[in-house]
Order: C-alpha cells, then structure tokens, then sequence
C-alpha cells in the first residue's frame, strides 16, 4: 500500500488587489485569488518564486501546461517574452473563514528607484512600483505547510533569537519577530537605505530593534562594527538568523561563530542576493 504525498510547491495564478508604499525603498503588493486556497505555509521566511509579465504583457509568459517541463519550456522562450521571476519572502498571509488562504503580501524593494539612487532599476522593482489591482503575476508557492523554502527555526530550547537582515530580508525579518512569543528574547538589527524605510514592529517578544539607516547622518555605516560593539543578553542557547547581501551574511556569519563562539549549527544564514550580480547570473552560477 503507497500514500499520496502532496507535491511541496506548485503554481498561483494570482490577481493584484491593492498596494502600499512603506517607504522610500518599500512597496507592499497584496495578491488574490481561487488559487490560495491550495496555499500552505507555517513558515516565517518562506521563499516564493515570483513571474512577473514584461510591459505589454496581460500576464506572465510561464508554459505550466508542460508540467514538470515547464522550466526548460520557460528557458527557451525569447528574453522579450520569457517571464521576469525573482525570489521572494511572504510578508503576510490572511485566511478566510474556513481557514484557506485568501490574501499573501509581498513586499518589493524599490531598487533604483529611490530619490537619488543612482542605480539602474530592475524589472521587479519596476514592475513592483507600477502595479495596480487586476495586474495578473505567478507564483511558485508552497502547497505543504512545512517545506524546505522555510529557513527560520530557532530550537526547542532558544533562549535568544538574534537576528540581522537589509533591506531584501526585512519583510521576513518582520515577520520572525512578530510571531515571536512572549518570554523569548530577541535581539535585532535591520539594515535599511532611508530613515523613512523604518517601520514599526510589534512583537510579543522580549526584543531590543535596532534599525540602521545607511544615510543618516551620524547613523551606523559599518553593520559589522555595530553588531560587534553590541553587548548581548547572556544566553546558553541562542539561535541566529541573517538574510540579505550573501558577502555581508558570509561575513557576519564569521562574527557570530568565530568571536563569539555560537554553535555554527544554531546559525541560519541565507544570501538573497549577491552585489553586482542580477538573479539571473546568480543562477547561472548555480
């Protein structure tokens, strides 16, 4: 006797319904539609495959219809047509009534777009700061609760949660901390471009936020100083979690294991993207 195991990921077809500017770097897109219904996750950080549609498109250019062929489907069709797909962490998800799934946020960073970048925008970011509810995208999204796009688990017995992230990983950084319960102490840097990025967080948690504004004058520019100037709360078992610039993660990840001597095994660290390289050549890579 064999038993059915449902497939971990599989496609959206999602609907914008609104958006939300959070700042000068940030923008919120909230997407709908019948398809969240086959939508599980447990997960704080959980990573999402986003096709978006180039300009003039009605929808994304994905071939779904090849099943598990669509990948290579999707590799040979032109660059003017092929869908744009970057990677995503979910913001937040809402249930309705019966449990299911009804809205997922995600939040874009507006790369190149800010007031005096100086950097060249990316599709996502503008795809992200012109979308209007009824704009059609794809997701390649999780149909299990627990699934390998999750990478924060703190330990059964962490006693402190510290956490670093930019800009990319400040929507699951956000997240972490806002289902943290209460008693556990959390300790947390996030890493933003402007001082009209900060956002306000409530948590349950025992935790000290601080937010490092790379352009304020007099703010903290070196993450690393600043985390290596930081007293931490005593802990025996403390559990570490860093997204962002994978040079920058590398980096603190040495910090946290080699001067202060935590466990490289309760260190979780993930590089979102590599400066100086789009997501493409990173796969490339790869």
């Amino acid at each position: 006797m064999t038993t059915a195991v449902a497939a971990p990921f599989r496609f959206f077809s999602l609907r914008v319904v609104r958006t939300r500017l959070l700042g000068p770097s940030l923008t919120r897109v909230t997407f709908a539609g019948p398809d969240l219904r086959a939508f599980h996750s447990d997960g704080l950080d959980q990573s999402l495959s986003l096709f978006l549609p180039h300009p003039g498109q009605a929808e994304p250019a994905v071939p779904v219809e090849l099943g598990e062929g669509w990948w290579q489907g999707w590799r040979e069709l032109p660059d003017d047509v092929r869908a744009v797909m970057r990677s995503y962490t979910l913001r937040a998800l809402r249930r309705d009534d019966e449990g299911h799934t009804a809205e997922i946020d995600v939040d874009f960073v507006l790369h190149g777009l800010e007031p005096g970048s100086g950097i060249q925008a990316g599709p996502a970011a503008r795809w992200a700061a012109g979308a209007a509810p009824g704009d059609r995208v794809l997701v390649l999204g999780p149909a299990v609760a627990d699934n390998r796009a999750i990478r924060f688990r703190p330990p059964r017995d962490t006693d402190l949660v510290v956490i670093w992230a930019d800009e990319t990983a400040v929507p699951a950084a956000c997240a972490a901390l806002e289902a943290l319960p209460a008693g556990i102490r959390a300790r947390v840097w996030l890493e933003v471009p402007h001082a009209g990025d900060v956002q306000d967080v409530a948590t349950a948690a025992d935790a000290e936020v601080t937010w490092l504004v790379r352009d304020a004058d007099g703010g903290p520019e070196d993450t690393l100083t600043a985390l290596r100037d930081a007293q931490l709360p005593p802990a025996g078992h403390p559990y570490v979690w860093l997204a962002g610039e994978s040079g920058r993660v590398k980096q603190l990840r040495r910090h946290f294991v080699g001067e202060r001597g935590v466990d490289r095994r309760r260190v979780t660290f993930v590089g979102y993207w590599r400066r100086g390289l789009t997501e493409e050549q990173l796969r490339e890579q790869g």
